[in-house]
């Protein structure tokens, strides 16, 4: 590379902010498996859990189900999924959740086994000790009551704490950031907010084995979806050592929503992630996955 070529490029990161950390490799693809069934409720994932091994996986549609399945591979490759239940979402009135109040976006599973998901359109997150069972719903700041009405919580992700972290897809700082929004069991505060790359908007988030903090991000035109995973390290409130790990061409993968950063037997990094349909015939749900570098 022409020396003044490089001195332009390595200029060029130190203004945008990002982080480079020396001899890190893209995210390498393993497999993409289309998912298909023919009942009406099926489709719309954009919320996916892992279980360490990957044989089992908790799946959230943006219209209040949620289902429980085996995941069948021949290494590494995905060969089917048995849905083993299958439950609707409720209020905390114990009632099936329809319409704008049952878009379900974000999940994660909590250390004593509940499941929280978070919801756009109605902006909150909900606490479920028990899944099938009605939702405590956390508490609402103002702050809240301003998001972008179809741009809030599709992520959402919790540490080693017992915290939990959602952003905004489209809502922003005066100044252009993410606003990262954390409970942390007594009340909500934006502990740090993420710098915006390009046209890519926040729709899930994950704490990986790895303790480090993920982001997958989507980028949409009327030739197709892009989709990019970006990581953190955490050191207190301040990220730091940004990376993007995976940046596709549109229409390399569909409407890709959920994630899931998880080890496999072999000790590897793994990143599942999974597609919403928008229940339109000419979409497809896939499950993708990728090897990450450590």
């Amino acid at each position: 590379m022409h020396k003044r070529l490089a001195i332009q490029l390595i200029a060029a990161l130190l203004l945008t902010g990002m982080v480079w950390a020396e001899g890190v490799k893209p995210a390498a693809l393993l497999n993409n498996f289309a998912w298909r069934h023919q009942a009406d409720w099926f489709g719309g994932y954009s919320g996916i859990h892992i279980f360490d091994g990957g044989t089992r996986m908790i799946a959230l549609s943006d219209r209040a189900t949620m289902l429980d399945a085996r995941i069948d591979r021949n290494e590494d490759e995905i060969t089917g999924i048995e849905i083993q239940r299958l439950w609707p979402i409720l209020s905390s009135t114990g009632k099936v959740l329809v319409g704008t109040a049952g878009d379900s976006e974000g999940l994660v599973i909590a250390p004593d086994g509940g499941v929280y998901i978070s919801f756009e359109g109605v902006h909150r997150v909900a606490y479920y000790s028990d899944p099938t069972g009605p939702a405590q719903v956390l508490p609402r700041p103002k702050a809240f009551e301003v998001l972008d009405h179809n741009g809030s919580f599709e992520a959402l992700a919790i540490d080693r704490l017992g915290r939990l972290y959602t952003l905004t897809e489209k809502s922003r700082t005066v100044s252009g950031d993410i606003p990262v929004y954390r409970w942390d069991g007594l009340s909500w505060s934006t502990p740090f907010v993420l710098p915006q790359r390009g046209k890519f908007l926040p729709v899930a988030a994950d704490f990986g084995p790895d303790g480090r903090f993920y982001v997958l991000e989507r980028s949409v035109s009327l030739t197709g979806f892009r989709s990019q995973l970006r990581r953190w390290e955490l050191n207190g409130d301040t990220p730091q050592s940004e990376e993007i790990l995976l940046q596709t061409a549109r229409g390399t993968h569909d409407n890709l929503e959920g994630l899931s950063v998880w080890r496999d037997d072999q000790g590897r990094l793994r990143v599942t992630m999974i597609s919403d349909d928008n229940f339109l015939a000419i979409q497809r749900t896939e499950l993708v996955e990728y090897l990450l570098p450590d």
